[in-house]
């Protein structure tokens, strides 16, 4: 019997597979058996096993439960989300998973907030090709996954300064909406983190096409990260950190004070549901 993990440089995704069918052969069960006894299609855990698909979170946290694995496939799942993105992203999703203090500025409603349908409308629109359902799952399942470093422990204080353009440009349907703004209404009270809308009074600004992302570490050190229609980058040279963190606090002193951005929130609520 192979190894769990024994590919050094094998992508996360490979990794979970290898495990997945090894913990299956362990158990001494074929696909058609594991298929009948966890409810899973067949064709649907081969590709989880063969590394070409990424589950959703709860899909792992079922076959921890199935095999008797402890949270294994859930730890390596937490690894192998960060293929479902581009490797452009892969190293500030690494320092967004371990930063203790966040700031972040948005035009639209930012992925560590949105709702599992919300996302969904939002990926399928950037990806409207046919026969691409699987890759928005991929892309769903793992901004999904993403949102747990909100409540990890000890959970980083997170502040963000969203556009009130995200408020003004609803989903699709009215039911994913109204659980969209629910969801920010919600988050926007927990202790670590801090919501406040920049409307638009405070006139056009430098970020108007895009995002900005501040990150400090345990240790101090910090990264900004801004993206635009023409892609990401990650900056960590100190001069260019500071140079955007005055940027990001410029416009922050723009936006409505948290208490009134909650009031914001609620408003826009309350005009959603009449």
């Amino acid at each position: 019997m192979g190894e769990l993990v024994d590919g050094a440089g094998d992508s996360g995704l490979a990794g979970l597979g290898r495990t997945l069918r090894h913990l299956r052969e362990k158990a001494g069960k074929s696909l058609g058996q594991l298929a009948q006894e966890t409810a899973y299609d067949k064709s649907y855990l081969s590709r989880l096993e063969a590394g070409k698909r990424l589950s959703k979170l709860a899909v792992m946290e079922d076959l921890d439960r199935y095999y008797g694995s402890g949270d294994l496939l859930v730890q390596l799942w937490k690894v192998a989300r960060h293929d479902a993105f581009k490797d452009k992203y892969k190293e500030f999703m690494r320092l967004e998973a371990t930063a203790r203090v966040m700031h972040k500025l948005t035009l639209g409603v930012p992925g560590l907030l949105q709702t599992e349908e919300f996302a969904r409308e939002v990926l399928s629109g950037a990806q409207a090709t046919a026969g691409n359902s699987e890759e928005v799952d991929e892309q769903v399942a793992a901004r999904m996954g993403r949102q747990l470093l909100l409540r990890r422990d000890p959970a980083p204080n997170v502040r963000f300064t969203v556009d009130e353009y995200a408020f003004r440009r609803p989903a699709a349907t009215a039911t994913t909406w109204h659980e969209q703004l629910l969801r920010i209404e919600a988050v926007a009270k927990w202790p670590n983190i801090v919501l406040q809308v920049l409307p638009f009074a405070a006139g056009t600004h430098h970020l108007i096409d895009g995002s900005l992302t501040l990150l400090w570490q345990q240790d101090g050190s910090a990264v900004a990260y801004k993206e635009g229609n023409g892609g990401g980058e990650l900056i960590d040279d100190p001069e260019g950190i500071l140079r955007h963190r005055l940027s990001y606090d410029r416009l922050r002193d723009l936006a409505l004070p948290p208490s009134d951005s909650l009031t914001f929130t609620r408003g826009v609520l309350e005009e959603h549901r009449s």
